[in-house]
């Protein structure tokens, strides 16, 4: 573990607002949660101030709820980052829970060649109530994108520990350590002092920055449960259109070796779908071949998904079909490491 140390130049940080609780704060007079005017961020969470760093902000015009959050909205946030990435020395987006593992996913893709962080941060209570968790996550999420050791990542920031984004999943809704990254070590914790986790952060890549664009939602996801119809997963793999399906299997990778069950899969790899195996728990890795429950599916065609958690699976899929048109490239690519998404 490293620690910061003091920062000797001023920094210019472009905090981005997506939407979310964390944009919420609660009106003294009536009570009702209201949207917080962000062009005033360094007065209403007054830490910041003490980073002595020049801010920028951008808001987005109408704040999203992360639900509805989708690849256009990914596809804007990546231009924003894209068209100030060399006025800024690094980026935090505020952003809801729900799928800020989604977008941080998302975003680890687009941006190749990063040399900067990027840290999205949210929180579980609105900025303006008490207890809030708000101002502190804004504000380490900032002192960390300053800081002099750097993080040239999409990262989320939350609850005092700083995790690559591929490798996070919100697991609960009730607690304010609301991510957990269970394949991968926290880069950062943030105690008394914040200590960087130096052996495991990405270097600053040598390529020239660059945001890919465009992402093909032709894909499905399919969960696998005692009892599920082989008709279900059929009409699913034939839905008019569909490139690719994550399979959701149990363990290490394991599923059904009823013959039906393998005949629809292999139906639809046989019609050129792409099927990706990851394991519904949060921890471990998809090892096909190593239970005769996986190796079924080794041998019919469907790709390990290794370690990578469903959010990262679903989003490179659907980045990679977008950015390439050869499957043998495409499958080639799902094995691989992109940006530290899963374990070679």
């Amino acid at each position: 573990m490293a620690k910061a140390k003091k920062v000797k130049r001023q920094q210019r940080i472009l905090i981005i607002y997506t939407g979310g609780t964390i944009g919420m704060r609660q009106d003294t007079k009536t009570g009702a949660l209201k949207p917080v005017d962000f062009a005033t961020i360094t007065d209403q969470v007054q830490e910041l101030k003490r980073l002595d760093c020049i801010f920028g902000f951008h808001a987005f015009p109408i704040a999203i709820d992360s639900s509805n959050v989708n690849p256009d909205f990914w596809e804007v946030l990546a231009r924003v980052i894209e068209k100030n990435y060399l006025a800024y020395d690094g980026f935090v987006i505020l952003h809801g829970t729900d799928t800020m593992a989604y977008t941080a996913s998302a975003l680890s893709f687009m941006l190749e060649g990063l040399t900067k962080p990027i840290i999205i941060t949210g929180s579980q209570l609105p900025l303006g109530v008490i207890r809030t968790d708000a101002k502190r996550n804004i504000v380490t999420a900032a002192e960390i994108a300053v800081s002099d050791i750097v993080v040239p990542e999409v990262c989320i920031y939350f609850n005092n520990q700083l995790f690559r984004g591929n490798r996070s999943e919100k697991h609960t809704s009730s607690k304010f350590d609301a991510f957990q990254s269970l394949n991968f070590p926290p880069l950062a914790e943030a105690g008394v002092e914040i200590e960087f986790n130096t052996d495991d952060i990405l270097p600053p890549s040598r390529k020239k920055f660059k945001a890919h664009h465009g992402f093909n939602t032709n894909v499905a996801l399919i969960k696998i449960y005692p009892g599920i119809h082989t008709d279900v997963i059929d009409t699913t793999l034939r839905t008019p259109g569909l490139k690719g399906a994550i399979i959701e299997t149990y363990g290490s990778g394991n599923a059904p070796t009823q013959p039906e069950f393998l005949r629809v899969l292999k139906g639809a790899v046989d019609r050129g779908v792409i099927l990706l195996n990851v394991s519904q728990c949060s921890g471990g890795s998809v090892e096909q071949g190593k239970y005769q429950t996986s190796y079924h599916l080794q041998k019919i065609g469907v790709i390990s998904g290794n370690d990578m958690t469903t959010e990262a699976a679903i989003t490179k899929l659907m980045f990679l079909l977008a950015q390439e048109k050869s499957q043998v490239t495409i499958k080639k690519k799902l094995l691989g490491n992109l940006r530290g998404e899963l374990t070679v």
